[in-house]
């Protein structure tokens, strides 16, 4: 291998956070930047965008990358992310988040422990997360530094989740409409419910129907996905075709894709309820809107959207801001221990090898020397042998740790140097 600079033998690792989220890009936009196949996207980011390591989180309200690279190029991460998802790469431009290194793991640490979600402090995320750690590991996209990362970052989540209770108490857009929904229609057990759509925001609604016994027709644009979407979270799967002539047969309708139209519209609701002696409530959770809202003006029709709900869950949130601020707390105490060990791998390949040389000269000269004594009793060879361990142990273990710290305090210049005095080759 032929020499290399300083600056080559020991490369400095960044970790890097590329994000496109609800907080800039509606739901429905979103879902063009989501990726088919995570463990085939994870390997193709490793080969084409200059990333040693890869981990891809993705969920209805974000696409996320988290990468580590000693030579990383946004455009290269941009124009992967196109290729792999058919986008324009300037379709990135205003919606594209990058961060790296401190300002990554605080954001990670944001996520796992709940202040990133749409509902703060929901639990969901951090499964998402661990579920995106154990699919990168599987297809071996992952390397040292990212399973540190995220290992660390889901344990903190827990902990901090756990001491603070900022999941506790919590409301969910789902179980908020539910709610909204037994406040408006008397005895909703008695009545005839509709869930339109399978996502991240129709589960929500599911699963808090489910949680209270109610019953529930679900329907979506293929009957085979309501028919899956039942099997795990209830409900009666029903064809999408009679949805859109039978909505005069639901007292409670709830709406939750990510449809670009107005799926339930003005005209379909006045003839559903020409001859309907019962009202209808309809919460539409759609981003954007897929009911027209002057279905609203039709008599016995009650329309509740999705920035309503929401404002009924600010409200519900007043009571957890103190806890917001404890987890920021902890975070801030958090992040630069994080930064100290990530720093501290820098230097780990170079003590690796300077131990593994120093030991394999030990072996080689004990051998020499037991050779030359012609020594065969193995109480002697242990003692001599034990008196070659310490003193290689005690020459090689103090630079070593100071090795350490100084790459903890983000001083590579002597991890420079070090490398030149020990002849350290990085492996290729």
């Amino acid at each position: 291998m032929g020499k290399k600079n300083a600056e080559e033998m020991v490369m400095k690792q960044n970790i890097i956070n590329a994000r496109v989220t609800f907080r800039k890009s509606p739901i429905h936009i979103l879902e063009r930047f989501a990726f088919k196949d995570l463990s085939d996207a994870c390997l193709t980011f490793k080969k084409y965008s200059s990333v040693s390591e890869c981990v891809i989180i993705q969920t209805c309200n974000r696409i996320e990358l988290f990468v580590a690279s000693d030579n990383h190029n946004v455009e290269k991460i941009k124009s992967t992310w196109a290729s792999l998802t058919g986008l324009e790469e300037n379709a990135f431009r205003d919606t594209l988040e990058v961060c790296e290194n401190k300002d990554a793991y605080e954001h990670l640490l944001k996520l796992t422990s709940g202040l990133e979600s749409l509902v703060v402090g929901e639990e969901q995320i951090i499964g998402q997360v661990k579920e995106s750690i154990s699919v990168a590991r599987q297809s071996k996209a992952s390397g040292k530094r990212l399973n540190k990362l995220f290992d660390r970052s889901i344990r903190i989540g827990t902990r901090i989740r756990n001491s603070t209770g900022i999941g506790r108490g919590g409301i969910s857009l789902g179980s908020m409409a539910v709610k909204l929904a037994e406040e408006n229609v008397d005895d909703i057990k008695s009545k005839h419910v509709l869930l339109i759509g399978t996502g991240e925001a129709a589960t929500m609604v599911a699963k808090s129907l489910k949680k209270r016994g109610y019953a529930f027709n679900v329907t979506s644009r293929t009957l085979e996905r309501s028919t899956g979407f039942s099997q795990t979270l209830g409900g009666k799967p029903i064809k999408f075709e009679d949805v859109l002539s039978g909505f005069n047969n639901y007292e409670v309708i709830f709406v939750a894709t990510t449809a670009p139209y107005f799926l339930v519209s003005f005209d379909r609701m006045k003839n559903g309820m020409k001859n309907k002696k019962s009202g209808t409530m309809i919460l539409d959770l759609s981003n954007p809107r897929t009911v027209d809202e002057k279905v609203a003006t039709i008599p016995g029709i009650k329309l509740m959207n999705i920035d309503q709900i929401a404002e009924m869950i600010d409200k519900n949130m007043k009571n957890r801001r103190g806890k917001i601020s404890a987890v920021e707390n902890i975070i801030s105490e958090e992040v630069p221990i994080i930064e100290a060990t990530m720093k501290r791998l820098d230097a780990e390949p170079l003590v690796k090898d300077v131990f593994t040389n120093a030991d394999s000269l030990r072996i080689k000269e004990l051998q020499k020397a037991l050779l030359m004594l012609g020594e065969s009793d193995k109480k002697r060879i242990k003692i001599i042998e034990d008196l070659t361990k310490a003193v290689v142990e005690s020459i090689v273990s103090i630079p070593m740790n100071n090795l350490r710290k100084a790459s903890e305090q983000g001083n590579p210049e002597l991890l420079e140097i070090a490398s030149k005095l020990f002849n350290y080759r990085k492996n290729e």
